[in-house]
């Protein structure tokens, strides 16, 4: 080859000649901003044109806004409308091409129009959001309660992704030797796959969701314009009504998705993540920890009461016998005392009734004794009066035969003896 060959530093000049012409040089574009980042004054972004309908990226250029006039530049901006230069934002500027030997090309912008305000993305995000809000779900899941020490962990994430390695080792490397227990569910993470592989993760959690107390997605931090997938209506539904908490740490800080809205939680990295279950862990053992120490201050208090107690009742126990016996006999002598009165009081009544009782009683005797004698003495005179003897004395006399009375004188034949009983005296005699 005969031709002379050119240095990169030639080519670059070269190309850079070609586009410092007037059809390159401040001109107004539209675009929307990826990689917002403010160094040394200046304001470092890439400029972005979109497909509407697929939201790839159809064009893409470095662009800078110097710090001569970023500062007028963004205090005009935020005045106008409020916002700040951000990924996300589409806006209009006038920009030059420029080509350094270096860095390359990059867009020079020296003015912004700030009617030209949010990009296609944030008009996306807000229109997504009012759908969910509209159907009545974008709060369902930040809603659902968390279990006090969340251990399972069903991880939707790429296998193999530096995020999931980081949430991986910090949770499996915390200091508190927390028993975790992690699965993960595959998912394309990054192109226009994303949405549909993380559903089919979700639905493969949701048969087994008794197993699981929550759900992380995460993803490794990149270019904003790589989290595009991530603002997807069926995704976004899908986590706003998933039946366990959902954890979303995607992206760097400063990178939001409409994910962000209606996850149960919002971290700012994979990392953050695993920080955040571990801190639960941390805070159920902090509180364990406050209720064990007041179970053992209060068993010491009591235990230190009842040693007190015991003190003071070994002190009193040789004093307790005496005392008891000193009690007792006092206690029995006023039972004495109360006896011997109670006594008087109940037997001196008692002896009385009992003394009038039995004069009662003699008197009732000497009457019932001289009514029986007069009694006695009536009869006496009585059988007196009716006796053999008084009849013997009246002239009257008494025959008997062989020692029987004999009331007929037809009853004794002739020759028999008879005795005849008179008041003074016998007389035998015999029946002719």
């Amino acid at each position: 080859m005969n031709e002379q060959s050119l240095t990169l530093l030639e080519l670059n000049q070269r190309i850079a000649s070609l586009m410092t012409v007037p059809s390159t040089q401040n001109v107004w574009i539209t675009a929307e901003l990826s990689d917002v980042a403010v160094r040394g004054g200046h304001c470092y972004m890439e400029l972005l044109q979109k497909n509407p309908e697929t939201g790839a990226t159809l064009a893409k250029a470095r662009g800078v806004i110097w710090a001569s006039v970023y500062s007028r530049l963004a205090a005009n901006f935020f005045e106008s409308t409020g916002q700040r230069f951000a990924s996300g934002l589409k806006v209009m500027v006038r920009a030059s091409a420029t080509m350094h030997p270096v860095y390359g090309m990059s867009l020079v912008i020296s003015a912004v129009n700030p009617e030209y305000t949010m990009g296609d993305l944030l008009r996306r995000r807000r229109e997504i959001l009012a759908q969910l809000q509209k159907e009545g779900i974008l709060e369902l899941n930040r809603q659902l309660e968390w279990t006090e020490v969340p251990l399972r962990i069903a991880v939707i994430s790429a296998r193999g992704a530096a995020g999931y390695g980081d949430f991986i080792n910090q949770l499996y490397g915390n200091p508190l030797c927390l028993n975790f227990k992690t699965h993960l569910f595959e998912a394309v993470m990054q192109g226009d796959q994303t949405p549909v592989t993380i559903i089919s993760a979700l639905n493969e959690i949701d048969k087994q969701r008794d197993e699981w107390d929550c759900v992380v997605i995460i993803r490794g931090g990149g270019a904003t314009s790589d989290l595009v997938a991530f603002e997807n209506y069926e995704l976004a539904a899908n986590i706003a009504q998933f039946p366990l908490p959902v954890i979303v740490g995607i992206g760097h800080e400063r990178d939001i998705t409409v994910l962000d809205y209606v996850a149960n939680k919002r971290v700012k990295t994979p990392t953050a993540a695993a920080e955040w279950l571990i801190e639960q862990g941390n805070e159920a053992l902090k509180y364990l920890h406050s209720m064990g120490n007041a179970i053992l201050q209060k068993v010491s208090d009591r235990i230190a009461g009842c040693k007190e107690q015991l003190t003071y009742y070994e002190a009193l126990l040789p004093k307790l016998p005496l005392q008891a016996i000193e009690r007792e006999n006092a206690r029995l002598r006023g039972d004495m005392l109360s006896l011997a009165q109670i006594g008087t009081r109940r037997i001196a009544p008692e002896l009385a009734r009992l003394d009038h009782t039995m004069k009662s009683i003699a008197s009732a005797a000497d009457v019932v004794l001289r009514r029986r004698g007069d009694r006695l003495n009536s009869l006496q005179e009585m059988l007196n009066a009716l006796s053999p003897e008084a009849t013997l004395r009246r002239g009257y006399s008494i025959t008997r035969v062989d020692g029987k009375a004999v009331t007929d004188a037809s009853q004794i034949s002739s020759g028999t003896e008879i005795e005849t009983t008179l008041a003074n005296g016998t007389i035998i005699s015999v029946k002719k």
